[in-house]
């Protein structure tokens, strides 16, 4: 085999023979340039695993290309690589494992199996699983777990802000959630044994910004909002009917378009605002987690674990007046049957409400952060409207600090009287 000193100016001048060729490097032993015949050229290098010698068998590593790698980068790589197998490692047998490893998919199928199924919510789950499905495994899913790399992790960014159903805010947003459950799925990974100790790709690409959704209701939008519960529990909330529909004529006439929607309905929607829970716990609310006495409700598992909601005396009142029917609160389409289950959603009463209200762009959660803001901004203190709204971390509360106007309001107003004092009047004209 040539041997060389292989520089920029030596490895330009190469040419492609007949048959692979390895040119060693003169300086450092087994580092070479293997060139194909069809001009194909890698850096490699060949060791001898173990306590070596002639007895021990030669194992060859690919460490990269010209395209990739200067000669002064490749040499400097053999060095490196040759100082860890002079300390007992097998690079080259470490890779070979890396590729017999787990690809992405066998990989989110245990994560999914063995851990979140089991050690997760049933929604949790369902998110995951769609994050995989849809994202992760389409992009990534054939690679070997071990070899992906943050700039493959970059790809599969990419690859979902420019969906076709997932573009501006939406597909920033859908991505960062993507990224997090990959990086969950290799810190599990890694420390189950199933990636290599510390394989996290995920944690160097830059997430995107995210816009927080902040809806506060203001006193006209809750008057609003109260006066179209009452309609709807009472008269009805009127609909309308596409008159060049064939079904439109055995429609009800004009004056008698109206649903009334039941007790449950709007007893939910005002437990939102009244309690500021979270919609799975008003919805999935038994019965049995009701303490009308002591005025709380018990709950045994929400987002954070077990929770005790403080109940106020008008969601005392709206709980004491339901009617009982099957052992869910806010009773559903089962209610009272063998398999009763909860309510699914109030999807289509919360819109019919939102626009006899003439409300846009709330969210049923942004009854929780309405009941927030009107808390901080009576200045009760971040940790009592906290721990009303069952944070486990103060930070979780610290975004509605911005809300909690009344000191600073109180100090303008004392720097604005004496600046206006000093000028010669209140109003700050001199006379």
């Amino acid at each position: 085999m040539p041997v060389l000193k292989l520089t920029r100016k030596s490895v330009g001048a190469l040419q492609p023979t007949d048959k692979i060729t390895t040119y060693f490097d003169s300086d450092v032993k087994g580092f070479g340039l293997r060139v194909a015949p069809t001009g194909a050229r890698s850096w490699i290098l060949e060791y001898r695993p173990g306590a070596g010698g002639r007895a021990v068998a030669k194992k060859r590593l690919k460490l990269g290309t010209p395209a990739t790698m200067s000669p002064e980068e490749a040499r400097d790589e053999a060095v490196r690589t040759l100082a860890r197998v002079a300390l007992g490692a097998d690079p080259a047998s470490a890779r070979s494992d890396e590729r017999k490893g787990d690809t992405v998919a066998e990989l989110a199928s245990k994560y999914l199996r063995d851990h979140v199924q089991v050690k997760r919510k049933a929604r949790t789950y369902s998110e995951y699983k769609s994050a995989i499905d849809r994202y992760i495994v389409p992009v990534l899913g054939s690679m070997r777990s071990s070899l992906v790399t943050a700039s493959d992790v970059a790809r599969l960014q990419a690859h979902i802000t420019r969906g076709k159903n997932t573009k501006g805010n939406s597909g920033r947003t859908m991505a960062n959630r993507t990224l997090a459950v990959l990086s969950a799925m290799f810190t599990w990974a890694s420390k189950h044994g199933l990636a290599p100790a510390g394989h996290n790709p995920v944690v160097v690409v830059e997430r995107f910004k995210e816009r927080k959704m902040e809806r506060f209701l203001t006193s006209a939008e809750l008057a609003a909002l109260g006066e179209a519960l009452t309609e709807a529990e009472t008269t009805g909330l009127p609909y309308e009917v596409d008159e060049t529909k064939l079904k439109a004529k055995h429609a009800a006439k004009l004056e008698n378009r109206r649903t009334v929607y039941g007790p449950h309905v709007v007893a939910a929607i005002r437990l939102f605002l009244l309690t500021g829970a979270r919609r799975r716990e008003i919805l999935d609310l038994r019965w049995s987690d009701v303490d009308l006495e002591r005025g709380a409700l018990f709950l045994p598992d929400s987002k954070t674990g077990r929770k005790t909601v403080v109940l106020s005396s008008p969601a005392l009142a709206i709980l004491e007046a339901l009617p009982r029917v099957g052992k869910y609160v806010i009773a559903g389409a089962s209610a009272g049957t063998k398999d009763e289950k909860p309510r699914a959603d109030l999807n289509k009463p919360w819109g019919a409400v939102l626009r006899r209200a003439g409300l846009e762009n709330v969210r049923l959660h942004d009854l929780r952060h309405s009941f927030a803001s009107v808390g901080v901004g009576g200045s009760l203190g971040l940790p009592i409207v906290g721990k009303l709204l069952g944070h486990t971390q103060a930070a979780t509360t610290q975004r509605y600090a911005h809300l909690d106007t009344d000191p600073l309001k109180k100090a303008a107003d004392a720097i604005g009287e004496k600046i206006s004092s000093a000028m010669g009047g209140k109003d700050g004209k001199t006379s």
